[in-house]
C-alpha cells in the first residue's frame, strides 16, 4: 500500500522530470532559432523590417566548395601539431610540478623560473622567439620545430600547476605507508602517487588539449606549416574571399573541438564511475 510519503516523493520527482524536460525543449528551440537566424545572417538577401532595409552577408557559395576541401586537409597538420605539442607539454609539466614541489632549491629555482618566465610573456612572442630570434645564435628551426617548442613550452608551464595539485592531492599517509613497506622515492612517485593523481589531472590536460588546437592557428604566423588558418588566409587574401574562407576556417576549428570536447567528457565520465566504484 502505496504511503502518503512516497506520493509526495512521487510528485516531487515528477515535477523534477518536468521541469528537465522543459529546460531541454527551450534549450532545443532556442538552439533552433540561433541557427535559423545565423542562416539568414548569411543567407544574401535583403530584407525589409518595420519600413527598415537590412541587408544581409552576401556569400561566394561555389567559391567556398571549391576551396572548402583544401583548407579542411589542413587539419591534419592541426591534430598532428596540437597532439606532439601536447605530449611536449605534459612531459615539461611533469618536471615543473616536480621542481616546484622539491626541497632541493636549485630544482626549485629553476622550476619556479621557467613557470614564471613562460607564463609572463605572450605565446605569439615565445613562437617568434624560436622562429626569428635564435638565428641570430646560428640555431635556425623550421616551422614545425618552432611550433611545437612555442606550444609545448607554454602549455606545460601553466599545466605544472595542475600536475602540483594532482600530486599534492595523494594523501600523506599513502606515501609513509608505501615507504613503511620498503618503498623508495621512485617507486612511491610511480607506483602509488601518479596513478591516484591521473584522475585529477586528466580532466584539464583534456582541456589544455582542446585549447591548444586552437592556438596552433598561432603557428600559421610562421608560414611553414600549412594548417587550417594558414590554409584559410592564404586561399582568401589571393582571391579576396577572406570571409568566406575564415567561415570555413572557424567551422573547423568549431567541428574538431566539438568532437574532442564529446571525447573528453566520455573520459571524464569513465574516470567519475571508477572513482565511484572505489
Amino acid at each position: 500500500m502505496t504511503t502518503d510519503s512516497q506520493l509526495q516523493a512521487e510528485k516531487i520527482y515528477a515535477l523534477q522530470q518536468s521541469r528537465v524536460q522543459k529546460f531541454r525543449t527551450g534549450t532545443t528551440i532556442s538552439l533552433i532559432i540561433l541557427l535559423v537566424l545565423l542562416i539568414v545572417a548569411f543567407s544574401g538577401i535583403d530584407l525589409t523590417g518595420m519600413g527598415i532595409p537590412f541587408r544581409t552577408i552576401q556569400l561566394d557559395s561555389a567559391f567556398m566548395r571549391e576551396n572548402a576541401a583544401y583548407i579542411i586537409q589542413g587539419l591534419g597538420d592541426t591534430i598532428v601539431l596540437a597532439i606532439v605539442s601536447i605530449f611536449l607539454a605534459g612531459a615539461l609539466a611533469l618536471l615543473g610540478a616536480l621542481g616546484r614541489l622539491s626541497k632541493f632549491p636549485p630544482a626549485y629555482a629553476i622550476a619556479t623560473f621557467y613557470v614564471s618566465l613562460i607564463r609572463g610573456t605572450p605565446l605569439l612572442l615565445q613562437l617568434f622567439f624560436f622562429f626569428l630570434a635564435l638565428p641570430q645564435l646560428g640555431i635556425r628551426l623550421n616551422g614545425w620545430t618552432a611550433g611545437v617548442l612555442a606550444l609545448g613550452i607554454n602549455y606545460g608551464a601553466y599545466m605544472s600547476e595542475t600536475f602540483r595539485a594532482g600530486i599534492q592531492s595523494v594523501g600523506q599517509g599513502q606515501r609513509e605507508a608505501a615507504l613503511a613497506i620498503g618503498m623508495n622515492q621512485r617507486q612511491i612517485l610511480t607506483r602509488v602517487v601518479l596513478p591516484q593523481a591521473l584522475r585529477i589531472i586528466i580532466p584539464p590536460f583534456g582541456n589544455d588539449f582542446i585549447s591548444m588546437l586552437k592556438d596552433t592557428a598561432l603557428v600559421a604566423a610562421t608560414g611553414f606549416v600549412h594548417e587550417v588558418l594558414w590554409r584559410a588566409n592564404t586561399v582568401g587574401r589571393q582571391k579576396f574571399k577572406s570571409m568566406e574562407t575564415l567561415l570555413i576556417a572557424a567551422l573547423c576549428y568549431w567541428a574538431i573541438t566539438i568532437i574532442f570536447s564529446a571525447l573528453q567528457t566520455r573520459l571524464e565520465a569513465y574516470l567519475a564511475r571508477g572513482e565511484r566504484g572505489r
